[in-house]
């Protein structure tokens, strides 16, 4: 038999941000914002095997680094380090997840790191311990760890859980252009309008499970600096919107955009419809509870 022993599984779900405003930045250098963020359907794979020592990583997407630039080896390493864990693991990421698209990718495979090998090392964390380290990570592993419907705050690491928002049609566009998180924030000029406001008004839809308020109230205020640098991010809006989407929004600091629809069936016919040209990869999903994102790892059997 091989070192390595196949284990676990965990699901990585993308999110995308129902709200996104920017308040302001801080002391430290990051952003102050107040965000509503969903877990979707659409997810990477992320397999463990347990081995003596070392930490070591596969990947199927040739673009993606297999080492220290990848934020899940770093989450695997940070464990290892602050836990005390002499033995190792491999990971073998199977991507599913655009990268770099505004959907949180890397950030949901790191928070499936940390959920898994805290259960395949045994270590015992508690939630709040989990958090703790996957704020050193990124500002949006902390919601990956749990998904569902939340409100995030500071720099997106306060994590306020709403009533989950499950079933409802995602329908994805992520265009073939590369933004940069950083330019998009350096670039962010502080809007007008108060987080608050936005916030308010879709956690009141969220509660009401009132689509049509949900639709309306999506908002994102990066949208005001990669829409104009982007004109095909507002192309894709309007093509969307023609189509019959209930909402379109930019996910993040983008260029993924999103629809909304009742459900994942219109969801599927809304994307046949869509004719957005070879280069943009359409994606369907639907809205997932936090309970499915707190999966039990499956056990796997074999050799490696």
């Amino acid at each position: 038999m091989s070192e390595i022993e196949a284990q676990w599984t965990q699901k990585a779900y993308a999110k995308i941000n129902l709200t996104l405003d920017v308040l302001g930045k801080r002391a430290d250098g990051y952003h102050e914002v107040s965000m509503i963020m969903q877990a979707v359907s659409l997810h990477d794979t992320v397999v463990f095997h347990k081995r003596k020592s070392g930490i070591s990583l596969s990947c199927d997407a040739p673009d993606l680094p297999c080492d220290s630039g990848n934020l899940a080896f770093r989450a695997a390493e940070l464990l290892q380090q602050e836990c005390g864990v002499a033995e190792g693991v491999h990971i073998d990421l199977v991507k599913r997840i655009p990268m770099a698209a505004g959907l949180a990718g890397g950030s949901s495979d790191a928070a499936a790191v940390l959920r898994g090998l805290n259960q395949l090392w045994q270590l015992r964390l508690g939630r709040l311990e989990l958090e703790q380290l996957a704020a050193r990570l990124g500002s949006d592993v902390p919601f990956c760890l749990w998904g569902g419907t939340v409100q995030a705050t500071g720099r997106g690491e306060n994590l306020d859980p709403l009533a989950d928002y499950a079933g409802i049609g995602v329908v994805l566009a992520h265009p073939p252009i590369q933004v940069s998180t950083a330019w998009v924030y350096g670039r962010f000029s502080q809007l007008q309008t108060a987080g608050a406001k936005h916030n308010a008004a879709m956690r009141q839809a969220l509660d009401q499970r009132d689509f049509p308020a949900v639709a309306a109230n999506l908002f994102n205020a990066l949208e005001s600096v990669t829409e104009p640098a982007y004109p095909q991010i507002s192309a894709i809006k309007q093509a969307m919107l023609e189509a019959g989407a209930g909402g379109v929004l930019m996910s993040g600091s983008g260029p993924t955009l999103f629809a909304l629809t009742p459900d994942r069936l219109s969801a599927e016919q809304l994307a046949a419809r869509l004719s957005l040209g070879p280069d943009v990869t359409i994606l369907t999903a639907e809205t997932v509870a936090r309970e499915e994102q707190i999966n039990v790892p499956s056990i796997i059997t074999g050799q490696a």
